[in-house]
């Protein structure tokens, strides 16, 4: 045996919903052995790590669902604005400049840290590669996943048509000049990207005992052509790893699907082919009822991704029509500067609250329960992980967080669930396990020299100064084009509001 909890309060999350006011946890071999009153009596405990769980709680690790690793470095560094406006300030359009290893490797770490500290035990890394993948890059992300001890699966989330295909009107509001810059940025075909993803995952895909995974992502069905969107459907077909769709965050998404194709983008996807068991479709805000059963029928899974959703102004997602709808919904952080930091429990609070002011029937309202749901097991099924992770089930991998119940957010204690959705935001995290390992405890991460990393990272402050000042140079320079696309956009009846609020004239 490598670790005995003895005498927690368990809270499974599994489907029968769980509960043991008092329990202990075996854990052997990264596997949880066995869970119940009294299951460590009489065992043998020579070499073990024994916990002493009175006055913990013991429940599953949080699966943040959706994140973009390259962009950690961004924190509190942007300012707000819609989506399309946001991302020419933090992914330039005409970038053509890559990193090198050592910069992708402390970049993806310092995320993976924070992350772990606040009781995440499995991240789904959307990972983009400005303007492509490069050996050295996409080995030190894995690399370092590999080092924290987190478990996560990654994709390469490229882009293969030009700047101004991605968008409404865009391609007649630029002057020529942008135009050409833009033609010539780098674009991988098909069958390079398809390349990069059958070395991606020889190398990488189910490394660590299978704590490292890979999985394929789109990007969004806008940004790739149609012979790439079905190609990499085929890759996640033929490994049985899910396929990762950024659909319908925006209005002007909605306004370009009925340009393109004049369906939403939701029945595109699912025309080619491609909307199956194993997609992901990342914020599905503005979708309508036809959406909704066409995701349903699909057995796909949504991500819900509340503040940033908030943040860059989206809209809020129709989350009990989904929910009513039998779609299974996890929750993500999505990228650490629409979050400011990479708490999921703030995430799990924004959920439960930001459909209170979309919805006036109280009784639609996002429980406790169904958040829980969405930080663990729901988590899990986007992630094809539902039988190993996220649930504390006898046979499952041993990721896990013991919890201080002798706290403030849970003094007085009235409701569990509650009090972790609404009250809880990561400090009473007292260890965090992950595959059978400990790699959190009390507040200190023990697979990273983490002072030396946050030193590593301040060293870089000269260079992210030049980097910042030279993509709001860029930006600033498109953004009076994307701003009037947008404005045009936003003024386009699409037969439905996603805001809170009426639009304003």
């Amino acid at each position: 045996m490598d670790i005995v909890i003895r005498n927690a309060r368990v809270l499974t999350m599994d489907t029968n919903d769980t509960e043991y006011e008092r329990a202990d946890v075996l854990i052997a071999n990264g596997i949880i052995e066995k869970i119940g009153p009294d299951a460590s009596v009489g065992i043998d405990t020579e070499g073990a790590r024994v916990i002493d769980g009175q006055g913990k709680l013991v429940m599953p690790g949080l699966i943040n669902a959706h994140f973009h690793s390259p962009v950690n470095f961004l924190k509190g560094a942007l300012v707000d604005a819609p989506l399309e406006l946001y991302m020419l300030y933090e992914v330039p359009p005409l970038q053509c400049q890559t990193v090198d290893g050592d910069y992708a490797y402390t970049r993806t770490m310092l995320g993976a840290v924070e992350l772990l500290k606040q009781g995440v035990t499995t991240n789904h890394d959307d990972c983009f590669f400005v303007p492509v993948p490069t050996e050295e890059e996409v080995g030190a992300v894995m690399q370092a996943y590999t080092d924290a001890g987190i478990r996560a699966s990654v994709t390469m989330c490229q882009v293969n048509v030009r700047e101004y295909e991605k968008y409404p009107f865009l391609y007649d509001l630029l002057p020529d000049d942008i135009r050409t810059e833009m033609e010539e940025v780098p674009l991988l075909t098909t069958d390079e990207l398809i390349g990069h993803y059958e070395q991606f995952i020889d190398k990488w895909h189910g490394t660590s005992g299978n704590r490292i995974r890979c999985s394929v992502s789109c990007s969004a069905p806008q940004r790739v052509t149609p012979d790439c969107l079905r190609a990499l459907n085929d890759l996640s077909a033929k490994y049985n790893i899910p396929y990762n769709m950024h659909i319908l965050e925006t209005k002007l998404q909605r306004v370009l699907g009925q340009e393109m194709h004049g369906k939403s983008f939701i029945q595109y996807v699912k025309d080619q082919g491609v909307l199956t068991d194993r997609s992901v479709v990342i914020h599905s805000i503005w979708v309508d009822d036809d959406d909704i059963a066409a995701m349903a029928e699909s057995g796909c899974s949504i991500v819900h991704n509340p503040i940033s959703n908030l943040k860059i102004g989206s809209g809020v997602m129709p989350f009990r029509r989904l929910k009513q709808a039998g779609i299974n919904i996890g929750l993500g952080i999505d990228e650490v500067p629409v979050d400011d930091g990479c708490n999921l429990w703030t995430v799990g609070k924004t959920a439960g609250l930001v459909h209170k002011i979309a919805d006036p029937e109280y009784h639609q309202w996002p429980k406790e329960d169904e958040i829980l749901e969405m930080l663990t097991r729901g988590g899990a099924r986007s992630m094809g992980l539902q039988d190993q992770v996220g649930m504390l089930q006898e046979g499952f991998r041993a990721d896990m967080l013991l919890i201080d119940l002798d706290t403030l957010p849970f003094t007085p204690l009235h409701n569990l669930k509650r009090a972790l959705v609404f009250c809880e935001n990561g400090a009473s995290l007292k260890m965090t396990i992950v595959d059978g390992k400990i790699v959190v405890e009390d507040g200190e991460i023990l697979t990273v020299d983490e002072p030396a990393l946050r030193k590593k990272v301040r060293g870089y402050a000269d260079q992210l100064e030049r980097q910042l000042q030279e993509m709001t140079e860029s930006a600033d320079r498109l953004a009076p084009y994307y701003r009037e696309m947008y404005l045009k956009a936003t003024a386009r009846d699409v037969g439905m509001n996603r805001w809170a609020g009426p639009m304003q004239p």
